[in-house]
């Protein structure tokens, strides 16, 4: 072997241990050119925000209830979750009784809701639907119909609890303002105006628009401030087939109707249902557009 050959192994030999101690050795330079640098902010789990809770709380001059239990509902329901705490429970026996003594007041309810949520409902909007059930729960607790008032309102902060929402409803004690006049209008206005449900033929299904959750609330509304109001169901049908199947149709149409108001908090004993079949139509039978109107219920005040 030649000397240069000799010296050119020598220096490859050199390269190599010294490569393969530099990297053993030192563990402060090890990978540190070709690791991409990692920040406490890009391996930090994102933020999980805190369930949002609402208090039973009323706060007025001469009345102070809190308990930090409420009303719950589940994601996209207007029915309050059960059983209602013995907290709560103490605070309406001490609501029920101020009101039973102070009839120049009333508690306003509100319902809060997140915009994003499914409204299935018959009210206009969740909030809504959940004030009145609510509102039944203290009227099937002793509170006057005619002392609550109910409301609904989009809370976009709403933070849920795994599918539950805590406590999304408020409560406000006001002064009770009852309006012949304005109590007078609204009954002309929703007999002038009824609720009108219209089905297919054969078919017991509906899907209420906005125009009809809005005559809901005002038919509850009434029910609510009037003392002995009632509202009437009446089933219509075309004259397709017998008039015997026709009026038995248009009853299961009415009793559906009733049924759906009554799961959507008007009172069973303010409901009534009742049958007409083909004997008043409102358009002619000639047509399937005729026909098509026919097959409806009507919802109005007695």
């Amino acid at each position: 072997m030649t000397n240069s050959l000799s010296y050119l192994i020598g220096i490859i030999l050199t390269i190599v241990i010294g490569t393969f101690l530099y990297f053993t050795l030192c563990s402060d330079c090890r990978l540190t050119s070709v690791q991409p640098e990692i920040t406490d902010q890009e391996i930090k789990p994102g933020e999980t925000p805190e369930p949002t809770s609402f208090p039973f709380a009323i706060q007025h001059s001469d009345l102070t209830l809190k308990t930090e239990d409420n009303f719950n509902f589940d994601i996209a329901s207007g029915a309050f979750k059960i059983p209602v705490s013995f907290e709560v429970n103490k605070r309406i026996e001490r609501l029920k009784t101020y009101l039973l003594e102070n009839s120049d007041k009333a508690v306003t309810i509100t319902g809060l809701y997140l915009p994003s949520e499914k409204n299935s409902t018959a009210w206009p909007n969740l909030g809504l639907a959940r004030a009145n059930s609510v509102k039944n729960y203290l009227v099937g607790s002793g509170i006057p119909s005619v002392q609550t008032n109910t409301t609904g309102k989009s809370n976009k902060e709403l933070v849920p609890r795994a599918n539950t929402l805590l406590g999304p409803v408020e409560y406000l004690l006001v002064d009770r303002v009852e309006n012949e006049e304005s109590l007078k209008a609204l009954y002309e206005k929703i007999t002038k105006d009824p609720l009108v449900l219209y089905f297919e033929t054969g078919e017991a299904t509906l899907i209420l628009s906005p125009e009809q959750r809005k005559k809901v609330a005002d038919i509850a509304r009434y029910l609510d401030k009037v003392e002995g109001a009632g509202c009437s169901v009446v089933g219509h049908t075309d004259n397709t087939g017998q008039r015997a199947s026709n009026i038995a149709l248009a009853q299961n149409r009415a009793d559906f109707v009733k049924a759906f108001l009554i799961r959507n908090g008007i009172p069973e004993t303010k409901v009534v249902s009742s049958s007409k079949g083909s004997d008043a139509p409102l358009a002619s039978n000639e047509t399937e557009e005729g026909r098509s109107k026919n097959r409806r219920t009507v919802v109005t005040l007695n």
